[in-house]
């Protein structure tokens, strides 16, 4: 099985499960608009919950119920950055935008009740070390993470300087790298066992997951993509591409595969899937 073959299997899963417990809601615009925002996304952070708790034992249906909480919680923050308010982009996953095919009332709904339904996820009945997954995934999420770097963006946009790398590099940290590594340390985690090789590998993936991002909105398909390109560039915005030049990021990108893959020693040959993870994103043209 081909690394794309098993990253579509293992998404496909973490998708059922989410959307079986959105069916599981009162019929309405909200629960439509939340199956919606759920479906046709990658999976990587679902992934990297996965492959990081079958590295531990833990079990699998635990391991999905985590998956599928990390995927919820990052449709609720797509939602919301598509909104007029954040990004105003009428496009997603090659789809309108929620705001566009509901309104804005429904997005901003469907988005709250995603990130509600993530931590109910996370609580169900004898999921391991449901405590510590919710405050690690409460942290990494909200004003100290996710919410944090958004803030830093729409603050850089405002901004009459440009920020440069070191500034660029803390905010994607806390926009894209939290979640990141929420999922890659949720195996590990759950285990009760030491989190530090895959927070590690997952800085440097998390990195690697932003720069690869804006080589692509300088230089993707956007049909491949699903969303607009060049977005940064016409908000005049200060990216990884924009410093470093594009040969500089992808350069900069493979390193950071490198690192990556190099924090996983600890687990040998089971790490493999992981390090594969590490070059898609780099590579990968969508």
């Amino acid at each position: 099985m081909t690394f794309a073959d098993r990253l579509a299997e293992a998404a496909s899963q973490v998708e059922a499960r989410l959307l079986d417990a959105i069916a599981d809601l009162p019929e309405s615009d909200l629960r439509d608009a939340m199956s919606y925002a759920a479906s046709g996304g990658k999976g990587l952070r679902g992934f990297l919950v996965l492959e990081s708790a079958a590295l531990h034992g833990v079990p699998r249906d635990h391991a999905l119920n985590a998956a599928a909480a990390i995927e919820a919680l990052h449709s609720f923050s797509l939602i919301h950055d598509d909104l007029p308010a954040m990004d105003d982009d009428d496009l997603r996953r090659g789809r309108p935008t929620v705001h566009v095919a509901w309104s804005e009332a429904v997005a901003i709904l469907a988005g709250d009740a995603l990130q509600s339904l993530a931590f109910e996820l996370l609580a169900q009945p004898g999921q391991p070390r449901a405590a510590e997954l919710v405050l690690a995934l409460a942290r990494a999420a909200g004003a100290g993470g996710m919410a944090y770097g958004q803030m830093l963006d729409i603050q850089a946009c405002e901004c009459a300087a440009p920020l440069d790398l070191d500034a660029i590099g803390r905010m994607q940290a806390a926009k894209t790298g939290a979640l990141i590594a929420w999922s890659a340390t949720a195996g590990p985690r759950m285990a009760g066992a030491n989190t530090q090789p895959l927070g590690n590998y997952a800085a440097a993936l998390g990195l690697a997951f932003q720069i690869a991002d804006d080589i692509l909105d300088c230089e993707g398909d956007a049909d491949l993509l699903g969303k607009r390109v060049n977005k940064d560039a016409a908000a005049g915005k200060a990216t990884f591409v924009s410093l470093l030049g594009l040969d500089g990021a992808r350069a900069r990108a493979q390193t950071l595969a490198q690192e990556a893959c190099a924090a996983l020693a600890p687990y040998g040959d089971r790490g493999r899937a992981l390090c594969e993870a590490a070059h898609y994103v780099v590579s990968r043209d969508k």
